[in-house]
């Protein structure tokens, strides 16, 4: 099969027809795991056609099916989970992982949605589809942003790396800690271009959705503490990076003024919010939000209109707004929808979080050394190397450093270094993937002897 191809028609077709919700004590069963490596595959030809300017069939496919609202209900419910029944799982006394793999495929479960839904998202067609779930969706994305913040606010750096400490049996499981700490910040910015697509279409969308954005979330505040803090910059040893395609990427000096995408998300989005008709009708913006939205003049350089010409017209709002007097409060009686699926799955397992963690423990996260290369061997199958480079149409960067990589994992073939000392550095990160890919390659070649 051609590397621009994961998936046939047909096989697309069947695996989005078979999409459901599953109760949250189901996750990670056998069934829920099959559905897993559905929803990467579909994601992985999702991001090929969208990159190669293909016919969109995925999307068209969730829309045809009506999937997109179980996609958002999965989406939520592995959050709960992550929230509720794995620091469970971690404290479990009698709870000794042979591997930490089958948790993190749990945690990974997450990123993939929201990668999946970032990427269909931009089309008018799958935004209405959403139905009554836009609402949850728009909720789950304010919370992955108001956690980014608040953990900017309690002095961490966004995406760091950090070590583990060391240790045997109680490291793996800090391990997976970091690593979903990790996958946190992937999944705020891809939960933030989402964002930026629902405000694209609030004129087509219930208004209780552009209520929800504007008044109940207040997201123009929001968008102005995320430039403020601008969580996708950093400095290291003295380079500026920024966050782009999942890994950090040094910016060369000349650079350094250019607006990155996800700057782009958030002007565009704030452009959307406070200058739309149908927005500007329903935004209470009272003395506290005018002067948070007047910290947006500082940001609008010249440099920046440059880049994004609609701006100015941005601009000259910021400037009537600063001569202008808080409007009343807007008095309107409005029948609200308000979302469901939060409180539907916690209400449903409120109370029950050890027993689900014990049940779960013991039919998913305790695999023998056979159901770990099985799992394994199906992972790599799931992420074939050829598809996988095919995804990133830019030369290979380096694991540990970000930096342009010419040299691969001799191991397991999965990981690009730009030197040794950067793949010594990264090993103690790499090691388990490594281990786990690696064995599933030997199996694999006894199997076909």
């Amino acid at each position: 099969m051609e590397p621009s191809a994961v998936l046939l028609y047909g096989e697309a077709e069947g695996m989005v027809k078979s999409l459901q919700r599953f109760p949250l004590r189901d996750t990670a069963s056998g069934g829920w795991y099959k559905q897993h490596e559905y929803i990467e595959k579909l994601n992985m030809q999702a991001i090929l056609n969208a990159s190669a300017g293909q016919e969109e069939m995925i999307k068209d496919l969730l829309v045809t099916h009506g999937k997109v609202p179980a996609l958002i209900h999965q989406l939520i419910s592995v959050e709960i989970w992550r929230l509720n029944v794995l620091p469970v799982i971690c404290q479990l006394q009698d709870f000794r992982p042979r591997s930490t793999f089958p948790l993190y495929m749990v945690v990974h479960h997450e990123a993939t949605i929201i990668n999946l839904l970032e990427t269909i998202f931009y089309h008018k067609d799958v935004c209405e589809s959403a139905e009554e779930l836009a609402l949850d969706l728009v909720d789950y994305c304010h919370r992955k942003l108001t956690l980014l913040l608040s953990r900017c606010s309690a002095g961490e750096i966004p995406g760091q790396d950090r070590l583990p400490s060391s240790g045997s049996e109680t490291s793996s499981l800090e391990e997976l800690k970091l690593q979903a700490e990790a996958l946190d910040f992937d999944i705020a910015v891809k939960g933030l271009s989402v964002l930026r697509y629902i405000t694209d279409l609030t004129d087509s969308l219930p208004l209780s959705v552009t209520t929800r954005l504007l008044n109940t979330h207040n997201l123009p505040c929001v968008l102005v503490e995320l430039l403020h803090r601008c969580p996708w910059r950093r400095r290291s040893k003295g380079h500026l990076q920024t966050y782009e395609s999942g890994r950090w990427v040094s910016v060369p000096a000349e650079d350094q003024q250019k607006m990155t995408k996800l700057d782009g998300q958030v002007w565009i989005s704030l452009y959307n919010l406070l200058l739309r008709p149908e927005c500007q009708r329903k935004y209470n913006i009272n003395s506290f939000t005018r002067g948070q939205l007047l910290k947006l003049r500082s940001h609008l350089t010249e440099v920046l209109i440059d880049q994004l010409p609609n701006l100015a017209e941005l601009q000259r709002f910021l400037s009537h707004l600063s001569v202008s007097e808080p409007a009343a409060p807007k008095k309107e009686l409005i029948i609200e929808q308000v979302p469901e699926v939060w409180d539907s799955i916690i209400r449903e397992n409120s109370g029950k979080w050890k027993a689900i963690a014990k049940h779960q423990v013991k039919h998913s996260f305790s695999p023998s050394d056979d159901d770990l290369r099985h799992q394994a061997q199906r992972w790599a199958q799931t992420y074939d190397m050829d598809v996988m480079e095919a995804l990133v149409p830019d030369k290979p960067k380096c694991g540990a450093c970000g930096a342009e990589a010419a040299k691969r994992c001799s191991r397991c073939q999965s990981e690009w270094y730009c030197n040794r000392q950067c793949q010594v550095d990264h090993w103690q990160k790499h090691r388990k993937a490594c281990d786990l890919v690696s064995e599933s390659v030997k199996e694999e070649m006894k199997t076909q002897m």
